[in-house]
């Protein structure tokens, strides 16, 4: 019989490793190393004990397949590891790094193929799901060459995530593995599992290491994430562990940046380095830092980037780092000496942005230390400290954090440090040795899940949640939570808010508690309920929940009368919900007649009350009589009366007057399209009626409100939605807009449509579009932006160096904005209104340098600004990384926002 083998996996940011233990030797068995083969140099594919997290694309014809070939694929179509990251020093553009930051980036669709980040055009892109699943894929192929007899399908294996990696991004790292081949795994938090490591190998000797000890600070950062966590060793050596700290995007790719602008300053380049040489320097700023950091460092490590415009005659810019150097920058920007009472500052500026992650306001770890163990200052002070990670070689930095940590609550000498044999390879040793636990054979860190989860609540007082899973509940543990019920229809979808929290707030399952600020915000969970009889109407449900094996979390709702169940999903693509509220404003007292008018003129079912109108063109009006003025209504209203415009939407078409004032109303109460609970299943409803189009069609003034209302509402419509309308714009834009094509191109059959501004406001706002798209269509308004009307406002929304809704990776590129931008400033000199504000939006920092225009374009800009006495928020748009403030986004919308919504 083939060998039966329980495998770890350390999927980190910087270097996978791999390792293994065979149960059939018992609780003694040696937990061993895999060298994990790969092409090491153009030809040469041999093992080696670390799998460097580096994906490379290669160009059509830019290597021979027999310089990348591997036992199991002699032609593969990317490169992984080690000659992947020295391939991608040189050709930054190719190179996929730090996946697994970005699983956690909610900002962006991670689903979407958005990496490498700034890559030219041509260059083939994966999503950060993809490149996970690349690497697993990678180190299973390389496990099953070498062992075709136990092939890692049919192992246990243990794949290792951050502490603080939310339910999320834990869903995503499950989907990548799945994808990977896979099909048998659990997910492991990387500290607990750097603990294991050290349980494996004092398994003889554990009440000695300990002894003395009852609670351990563990220390964990990685090439994207800084990951703290809290065992508690209890009588017999019995470990619990207590505590985990929230998400912390702050590690090795961090002080690859602090350590490229040291370089780049010593570079004596004109002003910043490109994105290109700026991508080119941090890789190999990351080269010389694991170097410089080694247990056998140089004394010296040469830098080289390639000059712009250099290529063809070998131009380069060179600068020599040091090791004292390098480790000082680490020292006094990561690790400086600070109190316990020193606690992470916030600036104004987001700083360590520069590679399109949105990194730690402030990178001293020690300062996010101190903040983890205030937090959880009733556990008491930590007698021990664990450290794991490849910074740690340094013993200078190992030495700076342990005497920073001592200093805050030792009177007796340094905090006591529990030793690794590897800081490189102990988290998948641990998380081998954790499989053998698993089985019974070793001794389990207790603890349950790091995190506690909370369903929002409607509340008509503060906001309220409902704890499904406490902090500490064991993995596999179905609770029923049948002491709250919902009433929810049948039929239509059903979101739930949802937050997670890893304080030390104590609460059981079924327990209402008010949402604080150690509440965060997860994307909602959701279902459609759909009857397995077809009934209609409301059902009564309880949820139930489940914290799997894997480590993840599943919703069901649970009917209370017959034996339908529906599970509920999360949104993986979307971001974290956008507001905390859960509170339910209740109607204003006169809401009836309103909702009755509307039912009335437009022919849906009406309800009990007095219409205050039944004239088409009083309803504005008769709507303000009631309600109050419209700039006063306030989202949840006005998503009630979308309910019974929307009720009516077939009849629409009775007359003019009646199409008209329904595409008014139904886009201003469903504007911007997302921010409020459901806003996605009404966008979607909505966007069903696009292709019937406008029946007065003859009349230009219900054309006018058609666009109008899509372009209310294009931040709550999909990809495909929005594309949908580009693909019937395009044609009639071309042809009206760009004079070079528009005697070649036929008259579009069918209705014309009306209205061409609108028409402009409207394309531009479909920020789902693509940077080729959007570039097109810029450049056919680009030659406008000095005359009155929608052009200039238009060209700053398509040139945005950060969007209102949409993903970054949907953004033109930097050349492109920086033509429009010259564009802009001829139509500001010619006093064309929107011009200043455009400006504004394409000369915007971002923080990201495939991103941001050159630092000579942004001051031309700021000279603009304030020479016109532009407000102070706008020119701060330009100095710092700030959020917009709403007035602005109501600018940038083209419209205003509803009262009590964020956008």
């Amino acid at each position: 019989m083939p060998h039966e083998y329980l495998v770890g996996i350390d999927l980190g940011t910087s270097n996978c490793a791999l390792a293994y233990v065979e149960p059939s030797k018992g609780p003694e068995a040696p937990v061993a190393d895999f060298f994990i083969t790969q092409v090491l140099q153009p030809g040469n594919a041999a093992p080696a004990p670390l799998l460097p997290s580096a994906i490379y694309i290669k160009g059509e014809h830019e290597l021979p397949s027999e310089a990348t070939a591997l036992p199991w694929d002699p032609a593969p179509r990317e490169i992984v590891g080690e000659f992947a990251r020295a391939q991608g020093a040189r050709v930054p553009g190719r190179l996929v790094m730090s996946a697994k930051s970005w699983l956690s980036h909610s900002a962006v669709d991670r689903t979407a193929a958005i990496l490498p980040w700034g890559a030219p055009r041509d260059v083939e892109r994966m999503s950060p799901v993809d490149a996970s699943a690349r690497l697993l894929r990678h180190i299973l192929e390389a496990w099953n060459a070498a062992c075709p007899e136990t092939r890692m399908q049919a192992q246990e294996v243990v794949i290792t995530v951050p502490a603080s990696f939310d339910e999320i991004a834990r869903a995503l790292t499950v989907n990548a593995a799945r994808q990977a081949g896979f099909d048998k795994f659990t997910l492991l938090e990387e500290p607990q599992a750097a603990f294991y490591d050290f349980i494996a190998n004092h398994r003889h000797n554990l009440g000695a290491e300990l002894e003395g000890v009852k609670l351990v600070l563990v220390v964990d950062v990685g090439g994207g994430t800084s990951d703290f966590t809290l065992v508690q060793v209890g009588d017999n050596q019995a470990l619990r562990r207590i505590a985990v700290g929230d998400h912390l995007m702050l590690g090795g790719d961090n002080m690859d940046a602090a350590i490229a602008r040291q370089a780049e300053e010593r570079m004596k380049a004109a002003g910043k380095l490109g994105p290109a040489q700026w991508a080119e320097l941090v890789q190999l700023c990351r080269l010389a830092k694991e170097s410089l950091l080694s247990e056998r460092p140089p004394e010296n490590y040469h830098l080289s980037v390639v000059s712009e415009g250099s290529r063809l005659i070998g131009g380069t810019l060179s600068a020599y780092l040091s090791k004292k150097e390098v480790e000082e920058i680490v020292l006094d920007g990561f690790f400086p000496h600070s109190s316990s009472d020193d606690l992470p500052r916030r600036a104004a500026r987001v700083a360590l942005q520069e590679i399109g992650l949105p990194y730690a306001q402030d990178p001293a770890i020690t300062r996010h230390v101190a903040a983890f163990l205030r937090a959880h200052a009733q556990a008491g002070p930590p007698d021990a400290i664990l450290l794991n990670g490849g910074v740690f070689n340094s013993v200078r930095i190992a030495e700076r954090l342990i005497e920073t940590v001592s200093s805050w609550h030792r009177r007796d000498g340094p905090i006591r440090v529990l030793e690794h044999a590897s800081l490189d390879l102990s988290v998948a040793r641990g998380a081998a040795y954790y499989a053998l636990v698993r089985r019974g054979m070793g001794r389990r860190i207790g603890g349950g899940t790091a995190h506690a989860f909370y369903v929002g609540l409607e509340s008509k007082d503060e906001p309220k949640a409902l704890c499904l899973i406490p902090r500490g509940q064991e993995e596999g543990q179905e609770v029923e939570i049948s002491g709250r019920k919902f009433n929810l229809t049948l039929g239509r979808p059903v979101q739930f808010p949802l937050f997670t929290s890893t304080s030390d707030r104590v609460a059981v399952s079924g327990e209402i508690v008010a949402v604080g600020e150690d509440l965060h915000s997860l994307p909602p969970i959701h279902t459609v309920l759909k009857s397995s009889e077809n009934k209609t109407g409301q059902v009564p449900v309880h949820l139930r929940a489940l914290l799997t094996e894997i480590g993840t979390l599943q919703l069901w709702c649970v009917s209370e009368t017959d034996n339908d169940q529906w599970r509920l999903e999360f949104e993986l693509r979307g971001s974290a919900a956008s507001t905390r509220e859960t509170v339910v404003e209740s109607m204003p007292p006169r809401f009836s007649e309103a909702r009755t008018s509307i039912e009335r003129i437009f022919g849906g079912q009406p309800t009990h009350g007095t219409p205050v109108t039944t004239e088409v063109k009083q309803l504005w009006r008769g709507l303000e009589q009631t309600l109050g003025p419209r700039e006063q209504w306030r989202a949840p209203l006005l998503r009630e009366l979308w309910g019974a415009l929307f009720a009516g939407a077939r009849r629409r078409r009775r007359s003019p007057d009646h199409e008209r004032i329904w595409f008014q109303l139904t886009g201003y109460t469903l504007r911007p399209g997302f921010g409020y609970p459901l806003d996605e299943w009404r966008a979607e409803q909505t966007a069903k009626i696009f292709a019937s189009g406008v029946n007065a069609h003859k009349e230009k003034r219900v054309w006018t409100e058609f666009w109008i209302m899509w372009r209310r509402i294009a931040g709550g419509l999909d990809d495909a939605c929005q594309h949908e309308i580009w693909n019937y714009l395009r044609p009639h834009l071309e042809r009206r807009l760009n004079p070079s094509t528009s005697r070649n191109i036929a008259k579009p059959k069918g209705i014309q449509p009306e209205s061409l501004d609108e028409m402009v406001r409207l394309a531009v706002s479909l920020e789902h579009l693509g940077p080729d798209e959007k570039s097109q269509l810029g450049d056919w308004i680009a030659p406008y932006a000095s005359t009155p009307g929608p052009w200039a406002w238009a060209i700053g929304r398509l040139g945005a160096r950060v969007l209102m809704y949409g993903s970054a990776h949907r953004t033109v590129d930097r050349e492109k904005a920086a033509s429009w931008l010259e564009v802009l400033f001829d139509a500001h000199q010619r006093k064309v209104e929107g011009a200043l504000f455009g400006i504004v939006q394409a000369a915007r920092l971002s923080g990201d340098r495939s991103r941001d225009l050159d630092e000579s374009m942004r001051i031309r800009a700021l000279d603009i600004l304030r020479e016109a006495e532009a407000p102070e928020s706008w020119r701060h748009l330009l100095t710092n990384i700030v959020a917009m403030e709403d007035a602005d986004k109501a600018r940038a919308f083209g419209d205003t926002l509803p009262l009590g919504l964020a956008a």
